[in-house]
């Protein structure tokens, strides 16, 4: 495997794990709200701001969520995990 390989697979799976502590983050901030329906997007964004807001991937994370999209789709931010937050809650 080469460097460059090597590298993008340890950048993703940081990227992967940052999003899994987010996902975390907003179950937590979910649970403190009762559980209350048609918030998983505030969830999402603002467990987004506090778990990046003192990482030093936080650049990483957001360049990885910027890549490969047209202008038209970098405006509307994408929340990959965000609509199964709430459904892997209600399985477990």
């Amino acid at each position: 495997m080469d460097i460059d390989t090597r590298r993008k697979e340890q950048q993703a799976l940081m990227t992967e794990l940052l999003e899994r502590k987010i996902r975390l983050h907003a179950q937590h901030l979910y649970d403190q709200r009762g559980q209350d329906e048609g918030t998983a997007l505030q969830d999402w964004v603002e467990a987004e701001s506090r778990v990046l807001e003192n990482s030093i991937l936080a650049p990483l994370y957001r360049k990885s969520r910027g890549e490969g999209r047209t202008s038209d789709e970098q405006a509307q931010p994408q929340f990959p995990l965000a609509d199964t937050l709430f459904s892997e809650a209600d399985a477990g």
